[in-house]
């Protein structure tokens, strides 16, 4: 069957056409983007703003004109951090389901995490053994750890690259001080929690999902997306190390000319590798692998495993 996946992010509404049945890859047909970075539309109170309500309405809009011309029988609509943390969330939700008809489900912190879980267990294979799994969003960060597809541990923390941006490094360059804050917060935030995933003990293997850590990756020296898909992409914690002072002192220009680097993304990378540098020290990861199934393949899977054989 032909599933269409529109996904409410923090910072991207992204809209996938999959070719799917039970027992198979899901294979992409059509993608389309819009960067509208709702983590940001927000106004003193919280609230999304009238602007960012009627960019998201649109949006949605376009994405259901796009599941008609590529022939989709069922769409998934989901949002995340962004919508689900917005204090007029409701109102949101509702404009949106009058005027397009689209009834978007809120996913938690913690489906979030166990979705995306899922999709990784499906990619790396059960010879992986027990997993973690770091996902760096725009609104959250999500970890999870397990043996089987559902994790025995999922967390999601306020620590998403898109909300740190906006709420902690206003300058270009970042302000020194400004960082150091920003590294304690957040170090003190997956602190908190990281007894809820190392009490499990040590995985047998780590995998993390999302932009940032594909980006940082890749300006660590891993191939690039033309390299294909099934390429083995890696980051290492000593390497992470190196490169975070090396984006502090960078504007973002110069971090958007760096291999990998999208310019719509240059601003939250150094926010990112701050959450991604932390998590994997406080979580005692040295190396980590990128795995290039994440949410939206785990909302797929889900609802193929739930189709009559």
């Amino acid at each position: 069957m032909r599933l269409g996946v529109l996904d409410v992010g923090s910072n991207t509404v992204h809209f996938l056409v999959v070719d799917a049945h039970p027992g198979a890859r899901p294979l992409p047909a059509h993608s389309q983007k819009a960067e509208l970075r709702l983590a940001e539309l927000l106004d003193a109170r919280g609230a999304i703003t009238p602007g960012g309500v009627e960019r998201l309405t649109a949006t949605v809009r376009e994405a259901l004109q796009a599941a008609e011309d590529k022939g989709c029988e069922e769409i998934l609509p989901f949002a995340t951090s962004a919508v689900r943390e917005a204090t007029n969330a409701d109102a949101v939700l509702a404009r949106v389901k009058d005027e397009t008809g689209v009834d978007l489900q809120v996913l938690t912190g913690e489906e979030e995490a166990r979705l995306t879980f899922l999709a990784a267990r499906r990619w790396v294979g059960w010879s992986a053994g027990k997993l973690l799994l770091l996902d760096i969003g725009g609104g959250s960060l999500e970890v999870a750890y397990g043996i089987d597809e559902d994790p025995d541990a999922a967390v999601s923390l306020p620590l998403g690259a898109g909300r740190l941006t906006a709420g902690w490094l206003p300058g270009d360059p970042a302000g020194s001080e400004d960082v150091k804050a920003l590294r304690r917060h957040v170090r003190a935030q997956i602190a908190r929690r990281v007894g809820v995933v190392s009490r499990f003990g040590p995985p047998d293997h780590v995998v993390a999902t999302s932009k940032t850590f594909k980006q940082l990756a890749r300006i660590a020296g891993a191939p690039g997306s033309g390299e294909g898909l099934y390429v083995q992409r890696v980051l290492s914690r000593a390497s992470l190390e190196e490169w975070v002072p090396r984006l502090a002192a960078m504007t973002v220009p110069e971090r958007a000319a760096l291999p990998g680097v999208s310019e719509g993304r240059a601003a939250q990378l150094l926010a990112g590798a701050l959450v991604a540098e932390g998590a994997m020290d406080l979580l005692g990861v040295e190396r980590l692998e990128i795995c290039p199934w994440a949410l939206r393949e785990g909302v797929i899977l889900r609802r193929l495993d739930h189709l009559p054989v």
